[in-house]
C-alpha cells in the first residue's frame, strides 16, 4: 500500500475535495505568496493513506478545481492540475506556481484579511509587515530605497555623507590594492545606488540614507547582552547600540570582542594574540544581520553571548527562493539593495553571497563546531559555537585584564615595560642590531597592523585593552626599530610594515 508522509513548506494532503472551496484555497495564495506547492487530494493528511478521488467524477471534479481557483483569486492564478494512480486508485495533484504579481489573495476577503502564506507545514493569515513585504516584492521595490517624503536633504548634508563613505572605505580597505581602488561617491553614486531617489524634480533621502545617517527614525537600535550560563535565565551585562548603521556594526563588534576570550599562539619568538572566535568572522556575521534584516519590523537585532555560543537574531525571515541549504553554498538574496551596495562600496562586506560560505571554513580554521542557521518562522538566527574544550592560553580572559588594568595604571605600565623592553632591546642589539627582535608586547601590536594597516591607536588598546599610553609607548619604539612607517596624515593615513632582515 502506498502511503505519504507528512504536509511541509511545499505539500498540503486532502482526503478528498472540500465543498467549500475557501479550505483549499487559502493554501492556494499561501503557495502563490511563496515558493510555490502542491495541494493533492485523494490522501488522508494525518495518516499518510491513499484515499483516491471518485473516478466517475474526475474530469467533473479537476474543471471545478480550475474554476474555483480562477474565479476565487487576486490576481488570477492558473493552477496546474494532473492526475497520478497509485495503487489503482487516482488522486488529483494540483500544483500552484510562485506568483511574480503580489499579495494573492481571496476576492471576497480582501487583500487585508484574504493574504496568506505558508509557515513549515501550516497556511496562516499574513500580518501587516508580511503584507507590506509582500506588496514591495509585486512591485520590485525594496524598502530601503523607498523615498522619505517628508525628508529633506541639502547638497552639503550629501557632501558630508559622501565624504564620510569615502573614509571608512580607505580604513577598512586592508591591502594597498584596495585603498587605490577606492574611488570617492558623488550625489549621482548615491542616486544609482537607491540611497536617494529623484521624484518630481527634487532629490529626496530615502530610508537607506535615514539609516546611513540615523535620521527620521531610523535605524532600530542593537541589543547585546551577555548571560552566565547556556539560557537567557542570568544576566552578566548589557547593551543598546544606537547610531548609524555602519557605526552601529563597529560598536557591536567591540563589544563581543571586549567579553570573548583571548588565548596566544606563538611562531617563534612571535606571540600572537588571538580571539576565540574569528574577528573577520564576527563582522560579516553582524554585517549580514544589519543588511539583510527586515526593517518593515521595529524590533531590534539581537547579539546574546552565551557560556557556549554567539547567538545572533535578527527580524524577517528567509526570502522567497533561499534556503538554509542553498545559503551555506553561496546563494543570497538582497533584501536592501541600497544598503548593500553602500556596505559592498565601504569595504564592510566582501562579495555578496559569499559570506557564509567564507565564515563556515574560518571557523572550520579555528577548530570550531559547524555555523549554526535557523530559520525562526519570521526571524533567522545564527548560532556560532565556542571552543569550550580547556586551554591554557584561553585562560587570561576579560576578567582577569579588567582586575590587572585597575591594579596597574598607565606610569607603572610605562615603567614596568621601559626596563623590560631596555633589557631586551640591550640584549636583541648585541645579537643583532640591523634586525631587532620585537618584545611580546610589540609583536602583538604588530600582528593587528599586519591584518589592519589603518588600525587606530584608539582601536589597538580596545582590541589588546590596554590603556592608550601603553599603546603610544611601543608605537615609537616599533618607529625606532625602523619596524613601522607611518604614511599619511594622522587621521587618514596608515601604517606601513617593514619585514624583519633574514
Amino acid at each position: 500500500m502506498a502511503m505519504f508522509f507528512g504536509e511541509s513548506r511545499y505539500i498540503e494532503y486532502k482526503r478528498e475535495v472540500p465543498k467549500d472551496s475557501l479550505k483549499y484555497m487559502k493554501s492556494v495564495v499561501a503557495f502563490a505568496n511563496g515558493d510555490g506547492g502542491q495541494i493533492i487530494f485523494g490522501v488522508e493528511d494525518n495518516t499518510g493513506k491513499v484515499i483516491g478521488v471518485p473516478a466517475e467524477t474526475l474530469f467533473q471534479t479537476m474543471d471545478a478545481l480550475t474554476n474555483a481557483v480562477t474565479d476565487s483569486c487576486e490576481p488570477m492564478i492558473i493552477p496546474n492540475i494532473m492526475v497520478r494512480e497509485i495503487d489503482e486508485k487516482q488522486i488529483i495533484i494540483m500544483e500552484i506556481m510562485p506568483g511574480m504579481e503580489r499579495p494573492y489573495f481571496i476576492k471576497s476577503k480582501g487583500m487585508i484579511n484574504g493574504t496568506y502564506i505558508r509557515t513549515a507545514g501550516t497556511t496562516r493569515p499574513a500580518d501587516q509587515v508580511i503584507l507590506q513585504e509582500l506588496i514591495l516584492e509585486g512591485r520590485n521595490k525594496f524598502f530601503d530605497q523607498e523615498p522619505v517624503w517628508h525628508g529633506m536633504v541639502a547638497d552639503y548634508e550629501i557632501d558630508v555623507l559622501c565624504r564620510q563613505l569615502y573614509e571608512i572605505a580607505l580604513k577598512n580597505a586592508k591591502t594597498a590594492e584596495q585603498r587605490q581602488a577606492v574611488k570617492r561617491v558623488t550625489k549621482n553614486t548615491l542616486l544609482s545606488w537607491g540611497v536617494l531617489a529623484e521624484r518630481q524634480h527634487m532629490v529626496l533621502p530615502t530610508n537607506a540614507y535615514s539609516m546611513l545617517t540615523n535620521t527620521n527614525g531610523l535605524p532600530p537600535l542593537i541589543q547585546c547582552a551577555v548571560f552566565k550560563t547556556e539560557n537567557r535565565a542570568i544576566f552578566v551585562d548589557r547593551r543598546e547600540i544606537t547610531g548609524t548603521v555602519q557605526e552601529q556594526i563597529e560598536k557591536a563588534l567591540q563589544y563581543v570582542l571586549e567579553k570573548i576570550n583571548m588565548g596566544a599562539r606563538f611562531h617563534g619568538i612571535y606571540r600572537e594574540d588571538v580571539y576565540e572566535l574569528p574577528p573577520d568572522s564576527l563582522r560579516e556575521l553582524i554585517a549580514n544581520a544589519v543588511v539583510h534584516r527586515s526593517y518593515l519590523e521595529p524590533a531590534p537585532i539581537q547579539i546574546a553571548l552565551f557560556a557556549n555560543r554567539l547567538e545572533i537574531t535578527s527580524p524577517g525571515g528567509l526570502m522567497r527562493g533561499v534556503t538554509v541549504a542553498k545559503m551555506k553554498e553561496g546563494f543570497s538574496k538582497i533584501r536592501n539593495r541600497a544598503l548593500a551596495s553602500a556596505f559592498a562600496y565601504m569595504n564592510i562586506i566582501e562579495q555578496w553571497g559569499s559570506g557564509i560560505p567564507r565564515i563556515m571554513h574560518e571557523c572550520q580554521k579555528y577548530g570550531l563546531p559547524e555555523l549554526e542557521i535557523i530559520d525562526l518562522d519570521g526571524d533567522m538566527r545564527v548560532n556560532l559555537y565556542r571552543c569550550t574544550k580547556a586551554k591554557t592560553d584561553q585562560k587570561t580572559d576579560q576578567k582577569t585584564d579588567q582586575k590587572t588594568d585597575q591594579k596597574t595604571d598607565q606610569k607603572t605600565d610605562q615603567k614596568t615595560d621601559q626596563k623590560t623592553d631596555q633589557k631586551t632591546d640591550q640584549k636583541t642589539d648585541q645579537k643583532t642590531e640591523s634586525n631587532p627582535i620585537l618584545t611580546d608586547n610589540e609583536a602583538a601590536i604588530w600582528q593587528i597592523l599586519l591584518q589592519k594597516p589603518s588600525c587606530t591607536q584608539k582601536e589597538m588598546a580596545g582590541i589588546l585593552r590596554w590603556k592608550p599610553g601603553k599603546i603610544k609607548y611601543h608605537i615609537r619604539n616599533l618607529q625606532a626599530k625602523g619596524r613601522i612607517i607611518r604614511v599619511g596624515s594622522h587621521r587618514k593615513g596608515y601604517w606601513q610594515l617593514v619585514q624583519p632582515e633574514k
